[in-house]
């Protein structure tokens, strides 16, 4: 990735003299704002954290107590990405900002390392990528997460990473070294295997066939790597065709776990991905209004139904038992997967490591029920 036309964002016409640019913007230790031709159209506002550990608000039903986000904001810009309403809390708007305007804590893993070092760090379990992709494209020029696991793993804290970034990749070899040192676990999201309709509602990501490559790439080298399936989005990818080939194709790549749920509009999402369903598909405009109501989750009818399904394609493809990432309430309805497992039997930390039994056939189980004709 070249670098060299980089340009800071221009001063304002009244402050043209010499030195750094000053900041544009009320962000909080903001050193400077970046563009380059690699990133048409992405701003890069490179700021420098007083902390990085975030501890996980008490009472959360999150699996972890503390996370680290290297970035905020996403290139990835997945039209469904439940981190939107986030990015208000900067002065940018949930919709294009959120693709567009990418917050870099260039100094994540230097400040990381000091409060990992502190004695009354417990070890607790820290959790990447909870918020936006730690391995987002700007991930290649900046190199934070090498520092930030190897900080992780040198303090002796587990760690766990859920991503859609083939990027990761690069960083097998200290995953694995990080490995032997504490709990790791890697999570890839992939929640449809259709090209056309990966690049259309999430265009900044890895494709669906470059994610599987990494799964296997992680089995390959000896790390559990579960799946979050998460959004499955109604009348997009929830068709026997489209369920039946993903998990076709997790069960393949070598995954260890999958775990599966209905899209969820939290406020700031529901609003860009409603306007994206509008333009692209109005026909679906009314059946989403209806299916969603007023608030965040599908209808109840609806996530029994798609759990059902669920259930049906992951027992056909041998994934009997175990479940996915631990990252699960992140991307969807906590109460989806509630739905497909007895209350309290969902693990709250790590990944889910189960092998498929070889030959196993297929379970005696009814087939997938048809879609609630209600909506």
């Amino acid at each position: 990735m070249r670098w060299d036309a980089q340009a800071l964002m221009p001063r304002p016409a009244d402050d043209l003299g010499s030195g750094p640019s000053p900041a544009l913007l009320p962000l909080a230790g903001l050193v400077r704002s970046v563009t380059t031709p690699e990133f048409a159209g992405i701003t890069f506002h490179e700021v420098t954290a007083k902390s990085v550990l975030n501890k996980v608000v008490a009472g959360s039903r999150m699996p972890f107590e503390w996370t680290v986000n290297p970035y905020r904001g996403c290139s990835h810009a997945c039209v469904y990405c439940f981190a939107r309403k986030s990015h208000t809390y900067l002065d940018f708007d949930a919709g294009l900002d959120f693709d567009s305007q990418v917050v870099v804590k260039v100094n994540a893993a230097e400040v990381l390392r000091k409060e990992l070092a502190k004695p009354s760090w417990g070890r607790h379990q820290v959790a990447l990528g909870t918020n936006t992709d730690p391995y987002q494209r700007a991930e290649g020029r900046y190199a934070l997460m090498p520092g930030i696991i190897t900080a992780l793993a040198d303090s002796g804290t587990p760690l766990s990473i859920l991503t859609k970034g083939t990027l990761l990749a690069r960083d097998i070899p200290l995953l694995k070294r990080a490995a032997a040192q504490v709990p790791v676990g890697v999570g890839i999201s992939l929640a449809m295997t259709d090209e056309a309709l990966s690049e259309a509602v999430e265009p900044g990501t890895p494709g669906p066939r470059a994610r599987l490559k990494l799964v296997s790439r992680l089995r390959d080298a000896g790390l559990p790597c579960g799946v979050m399936a998460m959004p499955i989005l109604p009348w997009l990818s929830d068709s026997d065709e489209a369920l039946d080939s993903l998990f076709a194709a997790l069960a393949a790549a070598g995954a260890t776990g999958v775990t599966a749920g209905a899209l969820y509009l939290k406020p700031g999402t529901r609003e860009w991905f409603m306007q994206w369903i509008a333009k692209n598909h109005p026909e679906l405009a009314g059946r989403y209004r209806r299916l969603y109501g007023t608030g965040s989750y599908a209808s109840k009818e609806y996530r029994t139904w798609l759990a059902a399904k669920v259930r049906y394609f992951k027992h056909r493809h041998g994934f009997t038992s175990g479940h996915g990432f631990s990252h699960r309430d992140l991307e969807d309805d906590p109460r989806g997967e509630e739905a497909q497992y007895p209350a309290g039997s969902i693990p709250s930390t790590g990944v889910g490591i189960q092998e498929r039994p070889a030959g196993e056939s297929q379970p005696a189980a009814a087939g997938p029920r048809q879609q609630p004709t209600l909506f």
